[in-house]
């Protein structure tokens, strides 16, 4: 059974792993390498497994310690052009599978599908997962707006990680400068709860069965909040599978992953 560990997730760091036949892919690397190695160890997760690391964009907080990482396991770095080449010499010498939505890209049991977000970044992308048992795991954070490209990558997945950034009353009384939460709010920064609310249940489909709620602003988020906005829509629209939401400063319990009836994307091995 493949598992989903959620290492951390915040304005400080990122971190997600998918695990398949023993082999292990991260998705975003965004704290050191000695901390995922500490959070790995702390979820139960061997990163002597590691098969690939593969990165949404170049911020620190989603690619940190891809390079080191990389390197020391002697994996490939999984990203498109326009990320790897803003890593720049921090990635020299690592191996690129480039991420983009024409094709499809691979490492170990795990095959990877990308479409292009609206982020103020080199050329961010979404990214599904699928695993040789079935599942697929898409993961979505730094938005911006979700266009319709996102819109499609997210439909029949098993499991979505999907950012639920801030809360618009939250962020208005942040105190941060209107320019700051006008680019917070803005196409090329993050989706807030109500946005992420209205996507998950426009992707909701039967076989979806765990989603995750993550990128939680410390400052204008809380758990709470982002619990009461994104839930009540997910079970209107005939959601019965399991809501989570990640945390900044610890891992949480790793979670089962099993493809289920309805789950219809269209990566397969």
């Amino acid at each position: 059974m493949s598992r989903l560990f959620v290492l951390g997730s915040g304005s400080r760091g990122n971190a997600f792993a998918v695990e398949c036949e023993g082999a292990v892919l991260l998705v975003d690397a965004g704290f050191s390498a000695r901390e995922l190695e500490r959070r790995a160890a702390c979820a139960g997760l061997d990163l002597g497994r590691l098969v690939g690391v593969a990165v949404t964009h170049e911020h620190g907080d989603h690619a940190q310690g891809a390079p080191r990482l990389c390197a020391r396991h002697g994996v490939p770095l999984l990203a498109s052009p326009g990320t790897h080449a803003a890593l720049g010499a921090a990635v020299a010498g690592v191996a690129h599978r480039p991420l983009s939505s024409a094709s499809r890209a691979e490492a170990g049991p795990f095959a990877l599908a990308a479409c292009p977000t609206s982020h103020d970044a080199a050329e961010p992308v979404a990214v599904v997962v699928g695993t040789s048992d079935g599942v697929t795991v898409g993961v979505a954070s730094d938005l911006g707006r979700p266009t319709n490209a996102v819109r499609w990558l997210l439909r029949g997945l098993t499991a979505i990680v999907l950012e639920a950034n801030h809360d618009e009353v939250l962020l208005r009384t942040s105190g941060y400068p209107p320019s700051v939460q006008q680019r917070i709010a803005g196409a090329g920064g993050h989706l807030s709860n109500r946005a992420a609310a209205e996507l998950l249940a426009e992707v909701h489909h039967a076989g979806l069965g765990t989603v995750v709620l993550a990128h939680l602003s410390q400052r204008c988020n809380t758990e709470a909040a982002a619990r009461e906005t994104v839930e009540p829509s997910l079970r209107r629209a005939g959601f019965r599978g399991a809501l989570h939401v990640a945390r900044q400063d610890e891992p949480l319990a790793p979670l089962p992953l099993e493809a289920r009836e309805g789950a219809q994307f269209a990566l397969r091995f």
